[in-house]
């Protein structure tokens, strides 16, 4: 059998991606389930309407990211080493490891949040993107319900800034290292501000995201597009769209009819007749944030 899948590289790489995603879903269930049934923003069963689904993507984009994500990777790499200054693309990669990690999430993070926003503002990334925000439950395993189109493109647009810098590459001490932390933390991180759980996190959170700050994301109707950024919040500070009131959101979800199943949140994106469904309801959304100044950021409390 070992020496079948050792024959067999992307077979192995498909087995060894459904074993490392179980046992990291048993640990994220152990950590994250406990506190969802005693510190719970809001009473839920632990098998949810939709819970299944969620569970689906989960396996989903662990394959996605495993089996899809390295060639774009790649050919960003190419592309900012073939079009950009070496001056530029070798700038991070001889930092010292502290320093460059540290430059690297606040850089990854300007990416991030853009994808992440044009992704809510562009109506052709918006009908991917509506998938994760569908769910009317959000739980630490509303994390992984994307479309692997919406999962692809935004660490595309964090990545390429931190390979066009050169603190993702593979130059330099520890090649690998720098991407493979960011994947990781905040992949952990983004699971903990999906989690029902009511806990701020008081001072720090003009530093750190937090479930209360990313809830408000989710939220269906009272200030939607709001709140991007991943792990920093300064970046909607920045950029005009913070927004943390001093009461949780009312309702999470969108407005528009989405499908039930999974084959169909991940098909019918990809069909041209929900694009016009989504330009609708952008198109009402952008009116909304046009309407108040710096995307509500005089009610931010």
């Amino acid at each position: 059998m070992i020496q079948f899948l050792t024959a067999h590289p992307q077979l192995l790489l498909f087995v060894r991606t459904l074993f490392q995603s179980v046992w990291m879903l048993v640990v994220l269930t152990i950590i994250f389930a406990p506190f969802e049934v005693f510190c719970a923003e809001r009473r839920t069963k632990f098998f949810y309407p939709g819970f299944a689904v969620d569970l689906g993507w989960y396996f989903l984009n662990a394959l996605a990211i495993a089996f899809v994500l390295a060639p774009p990777m790649l050919l960003i790499v190419k592309a900012t080493h073939a079009l950009l200054p070496s001056a530029l693309t070798g700038f991070g990669a001889h930092l010292p490891l502290w320093l460059r990690m540290i430059a690297a999430m606040v850089v990854g993070e300007i990416g991030f949040y853009w994808g992440h926003r044009w992704s809510h503002e562009i109506p052709f990334l918006w009908r991917f993107h509506a998938v994760h925000h569908s769910a009317r439950h959000v739980g630490f395993l509303v994390n992984t319900r994307a479309h692997p189109v919406d999962l692809i493109f935004t660490r595309v647009c964090g990545f390429t800034l931190l390979f066009a810098t050169g603190l993702g590459d593979a130059a330099g001490s520890k090649p690998g290292l720098v991407v493979a932390a960011i994947l990781f933390i905040g992949s952990v991180w983004s699971y903990f501000v999906h989690a029902n759980i009511r806990v701020r996190l008081g001072p720090f959170e003009e530093v750190l995201s937090s479930p209360f700050f990313h809830h408000w994301h989710h939220t269906k109707l009272d200030h939607k597009d709001h709140n991007y950024a991943s792990m920093l919040p300064v970046m909607d500070r920045v950029f005009g769209t913070f927004y943390s009131p001093k009461h949780w959101p009312a309702e999470y979800g969108i407005e528009a009819e989405m499908a039930e199943s999974l084959p169909a949140q991940l098909f019918d994106p990809l069909l041209a007749r929900r694009d016009d469904q989504a330009a609708d309801v952008r198109a009402v959304t952008q009116q909304e944030r046009s309407a108040t100044p710096l995307g509500g950021r005089e009610q931010a409390g």
